[in-house]
């Protein structure tokens, strides 16, 4: 292949760490695997049930791009409490798809994009797919989020700030008052503020509150991966004002065109009736499992507790957390370094969307590590 006919860009975009870490585990025999994000649960018979039907009632062409009407008026009244008279939803093709949407459809070349460090992997890819320039806040070794931090670093150039929480890799939530400041602060500059919330129904200490609260300009997005255990189905979806939403949807008619349309009738047809809505269960399991890691892992490790997601980000006891990860898969554990989040490589993320049984071996082999 001719080199010259790739874009520039690519060389300012890695393959992703996790994915990696996802193909290493297929091919290990017996692999420990705490590195993957992806719920343990199976989705809902009453939804699947649902999916099933839509596909035998031949419900299978595309959808109109913003979604099936059923299912938005659904998510409608997820927000209803806002009381923003100006809000639109769209559904997509994933957390990730709307993510990219709303990146595209409002990042100039060369315009700045606000993460917080450590950040999900894929902000900083995604924004310089549109663009943008990625300008990275700090915020170890608490991860919390500083908004004074957050004003020193824009400029004239800054279009977006993404926050997310519970956050992903630390599974960390931000306090109320942050939350609000962070809110204000975009609204004051005239500052675009995205929040991702895929993982706002798993907390587990108190609530994760959207800035959308003190903010109507606030683009929110979210999805059904996390919570209902459904990462193959694709489905995403966006909330904020009209305007940004219908750009968003031009964008979609020309790459992802819709979501999957009987998925979308699964899932709309369930949560009219409230069952999915119900997350209580694997929120109370997540809770437990991050109960076993925090009290195997004291005293041993430095970790900030998380309160939410499933996920804890502790710091490597020695080297460099690449060189501690790589340590570890010698022992057929399989965790994230935190390089693949973050400009520091001081840390690993461990994911315990397992079974207790994998997880207690990896944490047995981090005690030996230790």
């Amino acid at each position: 292949m001719n080199d010259a006919w790739l874009a520039d860009r690519m060389t300012q975009i890695d393959a992703s760490g996790i994915r990696k870490a996802f193909e290493m585990a297929r091919a290990m025999k017996d692999p420990i695997d705490l590195s993957i994000g992806m719920p343990y649960f199976d989705v809902d018979d009453a939804i699947k049930d649902a999916a099933f039907d839509a596909i035998r009632e031949g419900r299978n062409q595309y959808s109109v791009t913003l979604g099936i009407p059923e299912l938005r008026e659904a998510i409608r009244g997820s927000f209803a409490g806002l009381g923003h008279a100006d809000r639109d939803v769209i559904v997509t093709a994933g957390t990730a798809g709307a993510m990219l949407l709303a990146l595209i459809a409002t990042v100039n070349p060369g315009d700045e994009v606000i993460v917080f460090d450590p950040y999900f992997v894929m902000y900083r890819h995604q924004a310089t797919m549109a663009g943008g320039v990625t300008v990275v806040v700090d915020t170890y070794p608490d991860f919390r989020i500083d908004p004074a931090k957050v004003a020193a670093a824009m400029t004239p150039r800054t279009k977006a700030v993404i926050v997310n929480s519970p956050n992903n890799p630390t599974g960390v939530v931000a306090s109320t008052e942050d939350m609000r400041a962070l809110a204000l602060l975009c609204k004051e500059r005239g500052i675009l503020l995205i929040s991702d919330e895929v993982y706002r129904s798993l907390c587990f200490d108190g609530e994760a509150r959207s800035p959308a609260e003190w903010n109507e300009d606030v683009l929110v997005v979210d999805g059904f991966s996390k919570a209902l255990g459904m990462t193959g189905w694709r489905l995403g979806y966006a909330h904020g004002p009209s305007r940004l939403i219908q750009e968003m949807a031009k964008l979609q008619q020309f790459t992802f065109v819709c979501a999957p349309t009987p998925l979308q009738f699964g899932v709309a047809r369930v949560l009219a009736g409230g069952k999915a809505l119900d997350s209580s269960s694997q929120v109370e399991a997540y809770s437990r499992k991050r109960d076993m890691v925090v009290e195997a892992l004291s005293g041993l490790y430095e970790l900030t507790r998380p309160a939410g997601a499933f996920y804890v980000f502790p710091k490597a006891p020695r080297g460099t957390a690449s060189e501690f990860c790589a340590e570890a898969i010698r022992r057929e554990l399989l965790v994230i370094p935190g390089n693949v989040f973050s400009r520091r490589d001081t840390h690993f993320r461990i994911s315990y969307a397992t079974s207790d049984d994998t997880l207690k071996r990896g944490l047995d082999v981090l005690r030996s590590l230790a």
